[in-house]
């Protein structure tokens, strides 16, 4: 049960935090730029993408032609002289100022992550500076094996990922520290006769 308080107090920290982090400090917008002319790009994404959610990579490359010595030369050629994008479609639209559904998942998947972090900081034997410093760990892994990626083989900008970096690591170390004082806190009462 002592597992389960330190999720959800971890899962509400990390979700407050994430609204001050982006709704106060502006982490989750860096690189995030408006388009010049966003009506003509709006226009032509149905007649370039079709009529198929998912993520879209310009200009394209299959892994199925990555053997064709002469698809990957004129790709190459192309590449370096056409703009690049990472483009996330959904055809239908989708009204993004309703949160209410994305709020909840974000909370759960705080409160789930929590729930894993939990887990590892209760290893008895453990104190509080111990915790701690596997919550700043688990943030920095976290990010190497995420948005690094995403900035190494998509090309996000690196103003996205440094914020991304600055917002997991003082994220989980604020529910770190908390749910490392919850899961002390039992260890150090004195054992009842």
């Amino acid at each position: 049960m002592r597992i389960l308080i330190a999720a959800l107090i971890g899962g509400i920290v990390m979700f407050i935090w994430g609204a001050v982090a982006h709704m106060a400090l502006g982490l989750g917008n860096p690189g995030i730029r408006p388009p010049v002319h966003e009506d003509v790009v709006l226009s032509s994404l149905h007649e370039g993408l079709g009529n198929e959610p998912g993520v879209y990579i310009l200009p394209w490359l299959g892994p199925d032609a990555m053997g064709d010595e002469a698809a990957v030369k004129a790709y190459g050629a192309k590449a370096r002289t056409t703009p690049y994008a990472w483009v996330v479609y959904l055809p239908q639209g989708d009204d993004m100022t309703h949160m209410g559904p994305q709020l909840a998942t974000q909370w759960a998947g705080d409160t789930l992550a929590a729930l894993v972090l939990a887990s590892l900081m209760s290893v008895p034997g453990l104190g509080f500076g111990r915790r701690f410093g596997l919550a700043g760990a688990a943030a920095v892994f976290a990010w190497l094996s995420t948005m690094v990626p995403y900035w190494n083989w998509y090309r996000f900008p690196a103003s996205f990922t440094a914020a991304a970096l600055i917002e997991q690591v003082i994220g989980w170390l604020l529910a770190g520290a908390a749910m490392a004082w919850w899961l002390g806190r039992r260890e150090r009462r004195p054992a009842e006769t």
